[in-house]
């Protein structure tokens, strides 16, 4: 297949080529809902194999139109400080240096186009935010692709003003230079101009090396701004594999198909079973998967992509945790953290299923049965070969002459032996 053509070479970070990623919903992860109570879980955390942890928005929350009782994380009141409902400047620093002693990097979430009501540049600076034909300042509005939402707690920031660009860009250095943090999660940066991502990448540049990842989907992001984006069509294939909306095998060589021809192949997706707004507002992991959650999430963790673990699936996340009010995570003996150490073993061990360039390519291999999705990724003599059932029957897959009964909703994996 010829290649896109915005293809091109992106100067990843060495340290994220055969990474995984690990969202923490910090208010929700603890009883104490802190950095000093978090922090107790990184050697659990990196014990499991987790590589980069990404944490939600860490800046105080808007109290004007604030919504529920402790508001929204993306309802930011001031972009260079820390809540104080998580500690301080000082408690952060400290997880972050004990981040990297335990040998993981950290990212954190990053809200370029809104802020809260109460943010000081809405009385400093009132030209930097979205009017009406009016002059007046309302509330924050986006079109979701279905409906137009409108996000109450906070005002949309307006990228033709021109002193909101260099604002902004030192607001996310401030971060990389004073805690010494691995880069950002930038929520719905499709909405924000790429041309000031871009500048605001080569800024960050300067000081250090960082990791980005963009909370969208456009392939023109990966030109020079974002190692990674959200691969959410992945994640509707399998939805729409397990709910019997099409033949697995055609679903998922379809989404490999239309990857392949869009994004440049060194383009870093992030793959994915849950995250906060898929749990909090569509359903948790047993609503939405049942009993087909773990082997969709094999195939998450082995197709190309970054895994990602939303905190708490490793307990078996089996509600939705509330958004703008404390619900801690109920930690039920992490049943499902054996689960997962393997699948991050298994991607680590292997450059076949490493990230981007750096990972194999994908055969799709012939199963024999449309429920079952049999794929080979291979770089030089290393190679792993997936075989997932979809359905909740019994199937016997044969592939390249060999037959292999699949329980329902089962996988099976054969990898080379792993050098050193």
């Amino acid at each position: 297949m010829d290649q896109p053509a915005n293809a091109g070479s992106f100067d990843h970070v060495d340290w994220c080529r055969s990474a995984n990623i690990y969202e923490v919903n910090l208010r929700q992860y603890t009883p104490e809902g802190t950095f000093a109570a978090f922090e107790h879980h990184l050697p659990r955390l990196r014990a499991m194999g987790v590589h980069i942890l990404w944490l939600m928005p860490i800046q105080p929350i808007g109290k004007k139109e604030r919504k529920g009782t402790l508001g929204s994380y993306y309802s930011v009141a001031d972009y260079v400080s820390v809540n104080p409902e998580f500690g301080t400047l000082a408690d952060f620093k400290r997880l972050v240096a004990a981040i990297h002693a335990a040998g993981m990097r950290v990212i954190i979430d990053w809200v370029a186009n809104h802020t809260a009501w109460d943010h000081a540049w809405v009385a400093l600076h009132p030209d930097w935010y979205q009017q009406n034909a009016a002059g007046e300042i309302g509330s924050c509005e986006y079109f979701n692709g279905r409906e137009t939402e409108s996000w109450t707690d906070v005002l949309g920031l307006d990228y033709r003003q021109a002193a909101l660009w260099p604002a902004m860009t030192e607001a996310l250095l401030y971060w990389v230079r004073e805690c010494d943090i691995d880069g950002y999660r930038c929520d719905v940066a499709s909405l924000v101009p790429t041309p000031f991502w871009e500048q605001a990448r080569d800024a960050l540049e300067a000081v250090k090396p960082v990791f980005m990842l963009a909370e969208a989907s456009d392939p023109a992001l990966h030109r020079k701004a974002f190692d990674m984006t959200y691969d959410w069509e992945l994640l509707d294939a399998l939805l729409a594999s397990i709910q019997g909306k099409g033949a697995p095998t055609l679903l998922l060589q379809g989404w490999l198909e239309r990857r392949q021809a869009h994004y440049p192949a060194d383009a870093l997706r992030m793959s994915f079973t849950s995250n906060h707004d898929k749990n909090s507002w569509e359903g948790h992991d047993v609503e939405r998967f049942g009993p087909a959650f773990q082997v969709c999430a094999v195939l998450a963790a082995t197709l190309p992509g970054m895994p990602l673990i939303y905190g708490g699936q490793e307990a078996v996340l089996d509600r939705r945790l509330a958004f703008f009010e404390k619900d801690a995570i109920a930690w039920k003996g992490c049943e499902l953290a054996p689960f997962y150490a393997g699948l991050l073993k298994l991607k680590h061990e292997h450059p076949a299923l490493w990230n981007g360039a750096a990972g194999g390519d994908t055969e799709v291999l012939a199963s024999g049965s449309e429920a079952v999705f049999a794929f080979r990724r291979r770089r030089g003599d290393d190679s792993v070969t997936v075989l997932a059932n979809l359905s909740a029957q019994a199937q016997t897959a044969r592939v390249e002459g060999q037959a292999k009964a699949l329980a329902p909703w089962s996988w099976h994996i054969e990898a080379s032996t792993p050098r050193g």
